[in-house]
């Protein structure tokens, strides 16, 4: 079949990027003294984050996903670096907003609001860069309906999807009286997109190649 080649291709890629995850959480705590999941959540977030950043970025550029540059010039590539650091931050910095405006600590818990801002970031604007670059009309396009061109850009959508709604179930049981370690902010919400991430690794792949004979895209 014609997608064949791009969903193995796509499931290495995903098992590439659940392993970093992995050893993101494993690594540290067997390497790092006093580290653990709960006792030092924010740096588990900034390991986790930055694995994903790393691997993300390398085996996307490998496989060819990334789109190329229209200028081979050393300043046009720079200058998309640049631009792709920025909307990092200025996706950072949305959901950020979007958190204190669903309840997260405004002040006392700034801090740890970021954090999750810069996860979800990690595990969703970064893909969008790494699949359709610093192009903001390419992801409202992916993410409008009937917007995907290719298998990549529905692989997009399911993650992305399966990122956000994991962070936002993960919101609930945090005002149950349980008094447990995982309630504190921002623990399950990150662990609820972590788990909804890697669930979207393993939905999109298995979804694309059901209905692979039903995938028709418009061309670019």
């Amino acid at each position: 079949m014609m997608w064949d080649q791009e969903i193995r291709a796509m499931g290495s890629c995903h098992a590439i990027l659940a392993a970093s995850v992995l050893l993101a959480t494993v690594l540290p705590a067997a390497l790092v003294p006093g580290f653990s999941v709960y006792g030092t959540h924010l740096r588990w977030i900034y390991a986790v984050s930055s694995a994903v950043t790393g691997v993300s970025a390398a085996v996307f550029w490998l496989l060819g996903v990334t789109p190329p540059a229209k200028k081979h010039t050393v300043g046009h590539k720079l200058s998309r670096l640049l631009r792709s650091c920025l909307y990092f931050l200025l996706s950072c910095l949305f959901f950020h907003t979007v958190l204190v405006l669903y309840g997260a600590p405004l002040i006392d818990g700034a801090f740890e609001t970021f954090s999750l801002a810069v996860l979800l970031t990690s595990l969703t604007t970064l893909r969008c860069l790494c699949v359709l670059g610093p192009n903001v009309q390419a992801w409202i396009r992916v993410f409008s309906r009937h917007g995907a061109m290719s298998v990549w850009d529905t692989c997009l959508q399911i993650t992305v999807a399966c990122t956000l709604a994991g962070a936002w179930l993960g919101a609930f049981p945090i005002p149950l009286d349980w008094d447990r370690p995982w309630q504190v902010w921002p623990v399950s919400c990150s662990f609820g997109a972590t788990l909804g991430f890697l669930s979207g690794l393993l939905a999109a792949p298995a979804w694309i190649y059901h209905h692979r004979k039903h995938l028709t895209y418009k061309c670019k």
